[in-house]
């Protein structure tokens, strides 16, 4: 008799067990259109809601945070090395001088090329030699490009 005992109460403590961690979850909605959840119905209108729940895998927790931790310091590196490679203020005005100098320099060659009929270049042993018709229309049109190229 003793044994029943024992063994009613240990089946007992198991079916309570049981029913504590396989509890329902229940939602209803209110009078004034609010939902509502909880373990308990409320109502005819309470809607039993079949949830799965199961233990949390903290090794697959310290993996998914692990590799948000690299992705992190990923993206820190390369914003880090773009910020690196950006140049500085100075140097952007530097380099806009350094255009402008060369658009008004090629603008001036552009002129005297188009305004001079005939076009020469010093040989080496310092004499002039004159440039044929079809040497002049490509220099006048590498003028008009550079010109093109680093004022636009």
């Amino acid at each position: 008799m003793r044994y029943q005992a024992i063994a009613a109460g240990l089946m007992l403590i198991l079916i309570g067990t049981g029913a504590a961690l396989a509890s329902d979850i229940y939602k209803w909605v209110d009078e004034e259109g609010n939902p509502h959840f909880g373990d308990v119905p409320a109502g005819e209108q309470a809607e039993r809601l079949d949830i799965e729940s199961r233990p949390t895998d903290p090794a697959r927790i310290q993996a998914m945070n692990e590799a948000r931790a690299v992705d992190r310091a990923e993206t820190v590196q390369a914003k880090a090395a773009a910020e690196l490679e950006r140049p500085s203020a100075a140097e952007l005005q530097e380099e806009a001088d350094e255009r402008a100098n060369k658009c008004a320099a090629y603008k001036i060659q552009l002129e005297s090329y188009t305004n001079n009929r005939r076009l020469y270049k010093a040989s080496a042993d310092g004499e002039r030699e004159y440039l044929s018709d079809d040497e002049i229309a490509a220099t006048r049109e590498l003028a008009a490009q550079r010109v093109d190229e680093f004022c636009s």
